[in-house]
């Protein structure tokens, strides 16, 4: 059974992970510190599957404990996402998202190479792209990221192509993502980050909970229904993509260092969204209609043809599951929304 560190194991993307680990035969170790997650995922993690995770609470960047944890556990791969994601404030603080999302990789990728870890998956974005020329979006379109965040996960792809062309027995692939939803369907994991939501399904839970419309920006764009479309792609699925990743890793089948986009390669507009929510899960969701955000591209959508042929990976589970699934996970967790002040949310204990 090989041990796989996740770093940010505990969060939205990690928590899935872990599961599909489990579920391949792989052994999870799990480094959060929990700054934007919460311990009790752990806990939902052990529940799930009938099984203690072994986890360690502290910060990937501190590079003497974790590598304790890398020789005590003896690490053959890692998986990273322990990158801070929230464009707004990489404009914001840029330096904080290329000390922690940059260097700290940086430095994750040395402790790796002196304890002989030769596999490492790295969770990208399709941020990286910013605003391609073209809908439809192979790894072939030229980066261009439009804030510090997205430039921060482009140059970090950079560090491991060339980390991995400097080190040949070190094996690393990159996974573009695109927009991610859904939550598990046992509705004991899901999207559950501290402060504000930035992704559309927590946000549209949060509009019915709070019975605060949600704005949907630009009614008037050349599309079927006047408002953007996206790749949707299921948060299970994205999970399962990084295990297919690691056993294709292993198996040293795609070179030394790979990059793939992950999404479902069919576009969904932000009101087919909406109205999928309200038929599936037979509520309304209240929303207004607010002018355009600047810098919206009009439709973006990824071929995810490399991936289902170097991977054997294809996204499979639909909208309807996505918004069923996080329609679920919402009601379980209703009660936390009476804790939240000012975007965060304290005492949290999972339901």
């Amino acid at each position: 059974m090989r041990s796989i560190l996740v770093i940010g194991g505990a969060g939205f993307i990690g928590s899935h992970t872990v599961v599909e680990l489990v579920k391949h035969g792989y052994r999870p170790v799990v480094v959060d510190n929990f700054s934007n997650s919460h311990e009790a995922v752990i806990a939902s993690l052990n529940s799930l599957l009938g099984q203690k995770i072994i986890c360690y609470t502290q910060d990937y960047q501190d590079i003497a404990k974790l590598e304790k944890i890398i020789k005590k556990e003896r690490i053959e791969g890692i998986i990273h996402f322990a990158a801070y994601k929230a464009v707004g404030e990489s404009v914001e603080q840029p330096l904080k998202y290329y000390d922690n999302n940059v260097g700290g990789f940086v430095r994750l990728l040395q402790t790796a190479l002196s304890n002989d870890v030769q596999h490492m998956i790295f969770s990208s974005s399709a941020a990286v792209y910013g605003n391609p020329p073209v809908a439809f979006v192979t790894e072939t379109v030229p980066c261009n990221p439009t804030s510090p965040y997205g430039w921060s996960k482009y140059m970090d792809e950079i560090v491991l192509r060339d980390a991995c062309l400097a080190n040949s027995r070190l094996h690393g692939t990159a996974l573009r993502y695109f927009n991610v939803v859904g939550a598990h369907e046992s509705a004991q994991i899901g999207e559950l980050a501290k402060g504000k939501p930035q992704n559309l399904l927590p946000i549209i839970a949060q509009a019915i909970v709070s019975k605060i419309p949600l704005t949907v920006f630009g009614s008037d764009y050349p599309t079927p229904d006047g408002t953007c479309l996206r790749d949707y792609v299921h948060v299970v699925d994205l999970a399962q993509a990084h295990v297919a990743a690691l056993n294709t890793s292993f198996a040293n089948k795609h070179g030394l260092h790979k990059t793939y986009n992950i999404g479902t390669g069919k576009p969904t507009s932000v009101m087919e969204l909406i109205s999928t929510f309200e038929r599936v899960n037979n509520i309304k969701v209240p929303y207004r209609i607010g002018p355009r955000r600047a810098g919206d591209p009009v439709t973006y959508y990824a071929s995810a043809a490399k991936a289902n042929k170097a991977l054997g990976w294809k996204a499979t589970k639909t909208i309807e599951d996505a918004v069923r699934d996080a329609w679920n996970w919402q009601q379980s967790i209703t009660s936390i929304w009476a804790s939240r002040s000012n975007g965060e949310i304290s005492n949290v204990k999972h339901v």
